[in-house]
């Protein structure tokens, strides 16, 4: 017996909003991004935002644009009604909105007010829509602009509202998506308030200054400035060096014609620029603006509007990584971090007296009297006495020589010798006699040098210099110089290409025909890299040779990996994988550890300040081969801070 043949029906109108609903509307952050776009396009000058656990309770957004009229407000709650397209084309759209689907879509799902006023009206108007029922505007008292209240969010879709998060979740959404937007817009003021809290309040600003409030870096000496041009393509922006970064991607904003996105062809780009210079599992911090002409990018590919389809996505891939690369090759200086030391305010202390305490008696005065810190001997400490009269770990160094070479690096960490330098201050005479500390004179060109002169060494680890503008710059010895050596070692590697070790039996390696086609056709770049390959039937690649480097046979997984990497992105080359490129920088990152300086070396001014002058010259000396920072840089705002003077 044959099933009964469904029937076909059209839907009610209230069931199709709210499937709509579930498209467009997924979480409270959801819908206050359509809102506070929808004031953007309406040319607002300050916006005002406000939430009430976490945009699940309630949402207000307030602007100060050009307002509605009541027939207006009457389109604006119809699906697919919107003033933002004047053709039917959907190349050449220049503002956030314009599928006309946000309004009707909240209606369906919440409960929606919206009062307006446009310019030169002597009151406002309000509409009512509650579950998909809409109630004819009303007169209603309001300031010119528009202000959009949403409340209950998915009261008519329960079972959408049970899937939401906490109230602290979504609050950590919708606080993102406010601040991707008013990156888009630093001419306009925002004012955002959880819960009757302000979290920021940010004037109409210019880029770098919206870029640095947003961000929240503070603790970056400077934005790196990023600028980028390729086949009608411009990219612009700011950049954190590689020692500011963050657990999560939440960092990154990245505009596309001025358009809020969360791009996958973006973040991989952004990723791969920055591989080799910070701490694997960590994200740097960036704000890109990409401008790219509008055929050669559709932005109608989700309702949300987030993701994007680039008609080129290698030559959008390749502009990306190439400008934050040539910006991340300066040497240390250009931009350093400074620690995140919070200030102790001193407070008062009072500790009862202890029972049989040893009298507290003066400690002997360094002129030889009596008056001097007063010690106490006994119960209470771990230590007899306190070593006041201990020799220092640090090492002050003489004055620089009124002539006299810098020592020039080798591989190894070791330094010439420049003739006529003094003894080191706190280092004994050969009489015996102390050499006393030496006032410390700037060597002339210090402006010239970011990382200033050395002035003493640390437990024999850490070169203290001072920079013309007076800062205070530490610097790891080991850290530092691994990244020179590292860095010199693999230009070495991949000034040419890497040697290849041919297998005395060559490997065959099975795979889908899709990933057989992307290696071959990437056989003449894999060469580059010491792998020789070549088609071996149509589901398997014949390994000859792979980089000697590596030292290993494993040619089955090193392979399918990249091939695995290859499929995930394949606009991408093989350089840029994890699979061989790790590899290789794991491999140079040892040498390079091996072959520096080691900590608890004692070194000379000339090898101090040859290690500070290598490591402004060299590409990607912020930060070591692990990713961890080479240099940190104290400024006196921040000296007075850990005084407490601030």
């Amino acid at each position: 017996m044959l099933p009964l043949r469904p029937k076909l029906r059209r839907l009610p109108e209230v069931l199709v909003n709210r499937i709509a609903a579930g498209e467009v509307i997924e979480r409270p952050a959801a819908a206050l991004k359509e809102l506070v776009e929808n004031a953007i396009d309406a040319g607002a000058r300050r916006l005002d935002v406000s939430l009430e656990s976490g945009g699940i309770d309630r949402i207000i957004v307030t602007d100060d644009g050009c307002g509605m009229t009541p027939d207006d407000l009457m389109l604006a709650v119809e699906r697919h009604c919107t003033s933002k397209l004047q053709d039917e084309s959907l190349v050449h759209i220049r503002t956030l909105g314009f599928r006309g689907e946000a309004l009707p879509s909240i209606g369906a799902a919440a409960r929606l007010t919206i009062t307006s006023r446009t310019q030169g009206e002597s009151g406002a108007w309000r509409i009512h829509v509650a579950g998909g029922k809409i109630t004819p505007p009303e007169p209603s008292a309001g300031a010119q602009g528009t202000s959009v209240v949403v409340e209950d969010l998915f009261f008519a879709t329960p079972a959408r509202r049970k899937f939401l998060k906490s109230a602290r979740v979504e609050g950590s959404h919708a606080e993102s998506v406010v601040r991707r937007l008013a990156l888009a817009v630093p001419e306009t003021a925002f004012c955002f308030t959880m819960d009757d809290r302000v979290l920021f309040d940010l004037p109409a600003q210019d880029m770098p200054a919206r870029a640095a409030a947003l961000l929240g870096a503070n603790e970056a000496d400077g934005f790196l400035s990023i600028h980028g041009e390729r086949d009608g393509m411009v990219l612009s922006g700011f950049a954190c060096g590689p020692s500011v970064h963050r657990a999560t991607a939440a960092g990154q904003f990245m505009l596309v014609n001025g358009r809020p996105v969360v791009d996958p062809v973006l973040r991989t780009a952004v990723r791969v620029a920055y591989r080799r210079v910070i701490e694997p599992g960590r994200h740097p911090v960036v704000a890109l603006m990409l401008t790219i002409p509008p055929d050669r990018v559709d932005v109608n590919v989700h309702p949300a509007k987030t993701e994007l389809r680039f008609a080129d996505e290698a030559a959008v891939r390749s502009l990306v990584i190439g400008t934050l690369t040539r910006a991340l090759e300066g040497g240390a200086g250009n931009a350093g971090v400074r620690p995140s030391f919070s200030a102790v305010k001193p407070g008062r202390i009072w500790y009862p007296p202890e029972k049989n305490a040893a009298p507290i008696i003066p400690a002997p005065s360094p002129h030889g009297g009596g008056s001097g810190l007063p010690l106490r001997h006994g119960a209470g400490f771990s230590e007899p006495r306190l070593g006041l009269g201990d020799s220092p770990t640090a090492r002050m160094l003489p004055p620089l020589p009124q002539t006299g070479g810098i020592a020039d690096w080798d591989a190894y960490g070791q330094s010439a010798r420049s003739q006529g330098t003094g003894g080191e201050a706190g280092v004994q005479n050969g009489d015996g006699s102390s050499l006393g500390a030496m006032p410390y004179e700037a060597p002339q060109g210090l402006s010239e040098h970011p990382l200033g002169a050395a002035v003493a060494q640390v437990l024999d680890t850490y070169v203290i210099a001072v920079a013309a503008d007076g800062s205070l710059v530490l610097v790891d010895q080991h850290a530092a110089h691994e990244r020179l050596t590292h860095e010199r070692l693999r230009e070495q590697f991949l000034s040419g290409k890497v040697q290849g070790q041919r297998l005395l039996v060559p490997d065959v390696v099975e795979l889908p025909r899709l990933q057989v086609d992307l290696l071959v056709a990437r056989q003449k770049m894999l060469a580059t890299l010491g792998i020789e390959i070549e088609a071996f039937g149509g589901d398997a690649v014949l390994v000859r040779a792979l980089p000697a480097m590596l030292n290993t046979s494993d040619a089955v997984t090193l392979l399918r990996d990249l091939a695995d990497e290859l499929e995930a992105d394949d606009s991408g080359n093989p350089d840029e994988m994890p699979s061989l490129d790790g590899r290789l920088d794991a491999v140079i990152a040892r040498m390079a550890c091996h072959g520096s300086i080691r900590a608890g070396r004692r070194l000379t001014r000339e090898e101090m300040d040859a290690l500070l002058r290598q490591m402004e010259a060299t590409p990607r000396a912020g930060t070591c081969s692990h990713g961890r920072p080479t240099w940190l840089k104290l400024s006196k705002k921040d000296l007075e801070k850990l005084f407490g003077r601030r």
